[in-house]
């Protein structure tokens, strides 16, 4: 008799037949972990070959646990809650379509949370592979977020708020803490309901660590790095998280988040002037936009884009 799996590791995926299948084939060479783990792919209503490249791996993979799932609700929040209904595991982990798995990534995993019974969750080290061999020229520390750089070093660590919170496309935590926090957040469609699903667990414990060695390589192609998708991105953040604070305080705190933004914006004034005193005004230009258009999308009429 075959043993239940350790981990649900979960994949949400919209429109990327493009990167999927090295995502996938990451997963396939986690050879020592089959027993380890179920893969479940959730479709977000894609309409491109999505569903035939899963069909296809799953067909020539039958040693990995894998199914597909079809999820007809738009939205991001709304797949990885499909993922929990569907998870036969105590832990569920979830990665971008994007992701390349590091070896030993679902071992990793699976140790650390044996190891640590008392945890409810965990984040990974995310290291952003660039299509074109480097970040462009605005990259900096600010703006981290937007590849989903994710490290601080090699020792295991309980989450504080100077790492703020463990990234979307490297996240797991246990089924039972997420059911009874009631799961992700419907009204966030395309962002922050990683952070969402953070504060809701840990208002259930603070359990929740950094494991460096379930690392993986978040892959940037050219089309993200684009000014438009810059915008895009930088927007919808400020937009979906004025949804996800009146979901958790109320209009006092959208108040308290749109001074948290103004004040933000005000300090990448600065941050630009530095930069151009350095010589690297275009990295200040981009940190000084990036905050302007968060501040844009927050004060904007709540509006699903994807």
């Amino acid at each position: 008799m075959n043993s239940p799996p350790k981990i649900s590791l979960v994949i949400c995926t919209y429109n990327r037949d493009k990167y999927l299948p090295e995502a996938l084939e990451s997963i396939r060479i986690q050879n020592a972990s089959y027993h380890l783990f179920e893969l479940l792919i959730v479709d977000n209503n894609s309409r491109d070959n999505t569903a035939s490249i899963v069909q296809t791996f799953i067909r020539q993979n039958p040693q990995i646990k894998a199914y597909y799932f079809f999820e007809e609700n738009k939205g991001l929040s709304f797949a990885r809650n499909r993922g929990i209904a569907e998870a036969a595991a105590p832990v569920i982990a979830y990665i971008d379509d994007d992701a390349i798995l590091a070896p030993g990534y679902i071992d990793h995993l699976a140790s650390f949370f044996d190891s640590y019974p008392q945890a409810i969750g965990s984040g990974g080290r995310v290291i952003p592979k660039y299509e074109s061999g480097s970040p462009p020229p605005w990259m900096n520390k600010y703006l981290n977020g937007f590849v989903g750089y994710h490290s601080f070093g090699d020792e295991i660590l309980l989450y504080h708020p100077k790492m703020k919170y463990p990234p979307g496309c490297n996240m797991a935590y246990k089924k039972d803490q997420l059911l009874q926090c009631g799961g992700f957040n419907n009204e966030l469609k395309f962002r922050s309901d990683d952070k969402y699903i953070f504060h809701k667990m840990k208002a259930i414990s603070n359990q929740i660590y950094y494991v460096p060695e379930a690392s993986l390589f978040h892959y940037i192609d050219a089309e993200r790095l684009t000014f438009e998708n810059f915008k895009k991105l930088f927007s919808k953040t400020g937009n979906e998280e004025k949804i996800r604070s009146r979901s958790e305080g109320g209009t006092f705190a959208v108040f308290k988040k749109g001074i948290e933004f103004i004040v933000k914006f005000n300090v990448s004034i600065l941050l630009y002037f530095l930069f151009v005193l350095k010589g690297e005004g275009i990295k200040g230009k981009y940190v000084f936009l990036s905050q302007w258009f968060t501040l844009k999308g927050f004060f904007k009429k709540e509006v699903f884009v994807r």
